[in-house]
């Protein structure tokens, strides 16, 4: 596979998550408490059912494409920005993994917590800063290849 297709793939698939990442944080989330408590366990579960096809394939995507970028540098960007790129995207799969996922189940099996709705809104800005600053990453490297 062409290391620039491969770096354009991870392009599209980390500015998709950059920009719904923002959303949920400063839209989304800033809801949830708002649903009331009757409504909040259905609300909940429908989010992580409705919500999980729109971000698993383009993590899922931006994660193959940064790890192939290890072994398919395109020509112009140094490796350690694509190592640095790659770190990110593991720290925010952990971060899904270990803070968000745990506290949608607890929202999920147990209804409306301020203490879990406020860990859930904190601890998302690791991952809306670290897809942030990857895209601002991987934009300034593209702006390279282009000229």
């Amino acid at each position: 596979m062409k290391p620039n297709l491969i770096f354009l793939i991870n392009l599209v698939a980390t500015w998709y998550m950059v920009g719904l990442i923002w959303m949920v944080q400063v839209v989304h989330y800033k809801l949830f408490d708002r649903v009331g408590d009757a409504e909040f366990v259905k609300y909940e579960t429908d989010h992580s059912t409705l919500i999980t096809p729109i971000v698993g394939l383009p993590m899922l995507i931006e994660i193959a494409t940064a790890g192939m970028l290890l072994a398919f540098v395109p020509a112009g960007i140094p490796r350690w920005a694509l190592v640095v790129a790659f770190i990110a995207v593991v720290a925010i799969w952990l971060s899904t993994a270990l803070i968000q996922v745990p506290c949608h189940n607890r929202l999920t099996q147990n209804g409306f917590s301020l203490a879990d709705y406020h860990l859930l809104v904190g601890s998302n800005w690791i991952r809306t800063i670290l897809w942030t600053a990857r895209g601002l990453l991987l934009a300034y490297f593209a702006n390279k290849l282009m000229a």
